[in-house]
């Protein structure tokens, strides 16, 4: 069965180590083999790989798109064990990435990032604003103002 993809105009697609670039028209595309797959819209760079949740979500995406759990193996778990140390309650959805990559099934540990990123974001919006609580102005060190 062909997987099918629409792609709006100017969007891009990568298709094993290619990157294609839709013209001034929607297409359709009718994909057959095993090739790694990725919309532009599930895609991440260095660049906007800008929390620990999205360095985990990229270092899985290389090993998808490269096919290559072992050379990116390091990296993974050391981000993997800052990002518990700072949220242990991240452990679910960790080991939930975990079994899909020991398992071979690198599109699934994708889409299971993308929920520790949401997870990560939902965190960060519970954040109160400000310096963490500490007051700010006021008495230093202990002393009365």
């Amino acid at each position: 069965m062909s997987l099918k993809v629409e792609l709006k105009p100017g969007e891009r697609l990568i298709i094993g180590q290619c990157i294609i670039t839709n013209s001034e028209q929607r297409t359709r595309l009718f994909i057959d083999g095993k090739a790694p797959i990725l919309r532009e819209k599930d895609i991440l760079t260095i660049a906007t790989a800008d929390t620990p949740a999205k360095r985990i979500y990229l270092a899985v995406q290389l090993m998808y798109l490269e096919d290559d759990t072992a050379r990116l193996r390091d990296e993974y778990f050391r981000l993997v064990n800052e990002i518990i140390q700072a949220a242990p309650s991240m452990i679910t959805l960790i080991n939930g990435i975990n079994n899909e990559i020991l398992t071979g099934a690198l599109y699934k540990a994708l889409k299971a990032a993308r929920k520790l990123i949401q997870y990560e974001q939902d965190l960060l919006a519970n954040v109160p604003s400000g310096s963490a609580g500490i007051p700010t102005g006021g008495p230093q060190n202990g002393s009365p103002a």
